[in-house]
């Protein structure tokens, strides 16, 4: 064996550890981002927003099966960064890591495909990514109930916060991650072309910050910018758009301001999560449909070329060998 295969050979396994490590660390660091604005449901601490699921969905798509020891590892540092451990908090790490990997499967058995230039990635995710998470829910708030810590009364309350923290995980973090995973910049691009997207971002800030800070019930006034960002530029920037809005309004539910002032937190909670998920849904899908229309045109297009060329080449006169032409009525020439 030469030295330069053998350096090869430590390399790959040092490599695999890296990137599960790395993963672990992605996790870790998301999980603190989402404690932030964490709230008590019947007992149970949940967020509205769960950063870490998206992630590790995100990084079994992109890397495959094997990186999940480096979701157990996240989800290992942020249980213990939580509190301490009680005999809950191991069965809670275990559903933590297999509600992606759940959801990874479930995706593939489907001919997901992480580019979601199609109508039906954007409802596998939907429904398969965002339903995967039910793993985590049930364990985390079936155990908690085992244990005492959520009343008999109060589960269902507890597992549909805990549910749609995770669900709005995937369904705005992964496809976020996975249009800047193959985002270029394009070669042609005008100076509105870059004026455009900063124009977006800054009108989405402004306008969710509005809405989210008076009494008025004027949350849809997103939508039109969520629709002007799929229309234009697809999941690149609509995801980003999905993500202001959502961050943006978790914080004014959790300070009780503007349309989330004075009520319940069961009330916050249908009001955010009805918000987050049209708004993810919204931008998910109607990037998805123009993705895929954009797809077909230039299939048809490239068809009607490669028929324009066919024609070509048989038109009179320019035949290939063996063609007839047209003066040539098969009799003799002298």
């Amino acid at each position: 064996m030469t030295s330069v295969t053998r350096n090869q050979d430590l390399r790959r396994p040092l490599a695999a550890v890296l990137r599960v490590l790395a993963v672990a660390a992605a996790y870790f660091v998301a999980g603190q981002l989402g404690l932030i604005q964490q709230i008590v449901v019947a007992g149970a601490k949940v967020t509205p927003l769960w950063p870490p699921t998206g992630i590790a969905l995100t990084c079994l798509l992109l890397l495959g099966l094997r990186i999940w020891p480096g979701i157990a590892l996240g989800a290992v540092a942020v249980v213990t960064a939580i509190g301490p451990l009680h005999p809950a908090s191991f069965g809670i790490m275990a559903g933590n890591t297999a509600a992606p990997i759940v959801a990874y499967l479930l995706l593939r058995a489907t001919g997901f495909r992480s580019e979601l230039d199609r109508l039906r990635d954007g409802l596998a995710l939907v429904f398969l990514g965002a339903g995967g998470m039910l793993v985590s829910a049930t364990v985390g708030v079936g155990l908690l109930r085992l244990a005492d810590s959520v009343p008999a009364d109060d589960f269902w309350s507890a597992w549909s916060a805990w549910w749609t923290g995770d669900a709005m995980g995937v369904l705005v973090c992964a496809p976020l991650l996975l249009a800047l995973y193959r985002f270029r910049l394009p070669e042609d691009a005008g100076p509105f072309d870059l004026i455009e997207p900063v124009v977006l971002l800054a009108g989405t800030v402004l306008v969710t910050l509005a809405v989210t800070n008076t009494h008025l019930s004027l949350l849809f006034l997103v939508f039109p910018l969520l629709i002007w960002a799929a229309l234009r530029f697809q999941l690149i920037g609509a995801a980003p758009c999905v993500l202001l809005v959502s961050v943006l309004a978790i914080t004014a539910a959790t300070a009780h301001r503007g349309p989330f002032a004075q009520r319940d937190v069961l009330q916050t909670m249908v009001i955010l999560q009805a918000l987050n998920g049209a708004s993810a849904l919204t931008g998910l899908l109607l990037s998805a449909i123009i993705a895929e229309q954009q797809s077909m045109y230039r299939r048809i297009e490239l068809a009607c070329l490669g028929l324009t060329e066919v024609v070509a080449r048989l038109a009179p006169g320019e035949g290939g060998p063996g063609w007839p032409h047209p003066e040539d009525d098969g009799r003799p020439r002298l």
